[in-house]
């Protein structure tokens, strides 16, 4: 019997599953509902305190209000603190971050988020499946 060794994650993948936090800060500076569901897979959810959304379409619509009236004129910050991979397509990456309000070059304690991020390979591409948040401090 021939075993074939996981080779695991190439550099490639490392570096695309790292990248999708800065894909969604940059669809946030635009204020970007396309670009920010876009991020998701067909299917995917967000988990945000007190909101559940599925499917890049309820994704899309609950961003375009939420940059339009209590994101309007944030930014948000993330970077990641831990990536693993369970096989060549599925990945659960943890950031640390929040909102930045008008004018804000850090994230208060009251904004600080840390996040979980299921992410997986789908036609070659990385996305995010479900993405959830919570208070970095506690409640």
């Amino acid at each position: 019997m021939t075993t074939v060794a996981n080779a695991g994650p190439t550099d490639a993948d490392k570096a695309a599953v790292a990248d999708l936090p800065s894909r969604i800060v940059q669809a946030w500076a635009a204020h970007d509902a396309d670009a920010f569901a876009g991020v998701f897979t067909e299917d995917g959810s967000i988990i945000l305190p007190g909101v559940y959304r599925k499917g890049r379409d309820e994704i899309r619509s609950y961003m375009a209000e939420a940059f339009a009236q209590q994101y309007k004129g944030t930014q948000v910050t993330g970077q990641p603190i831990d990536l693993r991979f369970f096989d060549s397509e599925c990945a659960l990456l943890i950031t640390q971050g929040g909102v930045l309000g008008p004018g804000e070059t850090e994230v208060s304690a009251a904004q600080a988020i840390r996040a979980s991020w299921l992410v997986v390979k789908h036609d070659g591409e990385w996305h995010l499946a479900a993405y959830q948040n919570s208070p970095r401090d506690g409640a």
